[in-house]
């Protein structure tokens, strides 16, 4: 089953929190940034507010972001709105990035289980089922996020995931807890019928046999988070499929001098 999230011409840039060198993170102007130079993918956290508001914000806390105390998932959102990112920007509702950008892709990191229930109705507003790739390094947080949405997206694999495409796993018996149990299916049926397509990792993982490993299983390999020209240019060179970066200058940069920029049709 193709998944249209990721039918971009490659290697994918992802702007990483919108691209955080360039304006603070996870904010409108990252966002706005990374799409004014062509980005069509942008990467961010999902938090959840007590009143169910999906925000793109990375901690639990606003302590290191904001400067302020408290919990967003303990704040309704006209609490949280009055928090400023980096003491001047506005923190961005999920809802609101997606409609404001009907051509962008957005990866999506699943922060807190409070951020699961209201994911499926976002989608469904927005229609943006094929615009999005859920990921989280909690397995059993991603395992209730597929439940609920109760359709097929993009997903990268999980931290169990990851280990059993870098190690190797049993053939057989495999379900959505992972391999090992369940019904009798190999591997890459495994990964199919969990909707996972791609696996995000740490740079200093990827290695001529991961790649070759993940790509024999159909998976594409991004890397994260790469922010100096050096590694970008070495994973490009083993044939990444995709990088995500702060440096949002840096990477289109590196992409257009080896004629791997694909901006946007429309930027």
């Amino acid at each position: 089953m193709a998944i249209a999230f990721l039918d971009a011409p490659g290697p994918l840039a992802f702007a990483h929190r919108g691209g955080a060198a360039h304006a603070p993170e996870n904010s409108w102007r990252a966002f706005e940034h990374a799409v004014g130079l062509g980005y069509r993918y942008l990467e961010t956290d999902l938090q959840a507010t007590a009143d169910g508001v999906l925000v793109a914000f990375h901690d639990k806390t606003l302590t290191r972001v904001c400067g302020q105390d408290g919990r967003v998932r303990r704040l309704t959102y006209a609490e949280l709105s009055a928090a400023r990112i980096a003491g001047t920007e506005p923190i961005p509702v999920l809802e609101d990035l997606l409609t404001a950008w009907p051509g962008i892709r957005f990866n999506l990191d699943v922060k807190d289980v409070p951020a699961i229930a209201p994911l499926p109705e976002v989608l469904r507003r927005t229609n943006a089922w094929d615009r999005v790739c859920l990921v989280s390094f909690s397995a059993s947080r991603l395992r209730a996020t597929r439940r609920a949405l109760g359709r097929p997206v993009c997903m990268a694999a999980s931290p169990l995931g990851t280990a059993v495409v870098r190690f190797g796993g049993p053939r057989g018996r495999h379900d959505e807890r992972g391999p090992g149990r369940g019904q009798d299916w190999p591997l890459a049926d495994w990964l199919t019928r969990s909707g996972v397509r791609c696996v995000q990792v740490p740079a200093s993982m990827i290695t001529p046999s991961f790649i070759s490993r993940s790509h024999a299983l159909g998976l594409q390999v991004h890397a994260w988070t790469v922010n100096d020209q050096p590694t970008m240019q070495r994973l490009l060179d083993l044939d990444v499929d995709g990088i995500m970066t702060d440096e949002t200058v840096a990477l289109r940069d590196v992409l257009t001098a080896r004629g791997q920029w694909h901006p946007r049709p429309d930027a």
